[in-house]
């Protein structure tokens, strides 16, 4: 499968490409600074790009199977995800990409109790701000008439091993037998990549977790 990856140099984009790779998949890396990607194959391509330039995401998308954009925002700079997920939507449709992949945030899961979770107790106030703009975010991609997939982690994401092992969800905060949600970046990134090789989820929001 052809795929082109916004966002491959953060610790999950990473770790999808890393996925990809060992998958087989034939995949185009667009980043703003092409020396951070550290991998080098005959399957991949390294590419500078601007996500804010729906012209750039157009062309970089064109022909592609799939599209997953693994961008996260700095904090303070939260609302560029806005305008990020604008200019994704924008050029997939110009550059006729089959889907378009979103990594997301677990904040607007809806717990038990039917309250968000970023809604919730205990819920870190320096992250709301985030949480917030993917909700935002989540809201734009919904609305938009192409093949869009928006995939939360769990609510909290660890750098533990990839196990192949978890459990998914869709609009629900899923949790363990001691009402724990996590998920490794390995395993967030296996279910991704299973997502991308057998697609359930179109025009629908999952999330997975232990």
């Amino acid at each position: 499968m052809k795929v082109a990856i916004f966002g491959a140099t953060g610790a999950i984009g990473k770790t999808i490409l890393w996925e990809l790779m060992d998958r087989g998949h034939e995949v185009i890396a667009i980043v703003r600074d092409p020396s951070k990607v550290e991998m080098k194959h005959e399957r991949l391509r390294v590419e500078q790009g601007d996500l804010l330039n729906p012209d750039q995401v157009a062309d970089f998308t064109a022909g592609q199977e799939a599209v997953v954009s693994a961008y996260g925002p700095k904090f303070g700079s939260e609302e560029e995800l806005l305008e990020v997920t604008r200019s994704l939507i924008e050029g997939v449709r110009r550059g006729k990409a089959a889907r378009l992949v979103v990594v997301g945030g677990a904040g607007s899961l809806l717990t038990d109790s039917n309250v968000m979770l970023m809604d919730t107790p205990g819920f870190p106030e320096e992250v709301k701000p985030l949480a917030m703009a993917h909700a935002d975010a989540y809201g734009i991609l919904a609305e938009s008439d192409i093949n869009w997939t928006y995939m939360s982690p769990a609510a909290t994401i660890t750098t533990g091993q990839r196990t192949g092992q978890f459990r998914i969800g869709m609009n629900r905060v899923v949790t363990d037998d001691l009402g724990e949600s996590t998920i490794s970046i390995g395993d967030f990134a296996a279910a991704l990549v299973d997502e991308l090789d057998d697609p359930q989820f179109i025009q629908s929001r999952f999330t997975v977790a232990y």
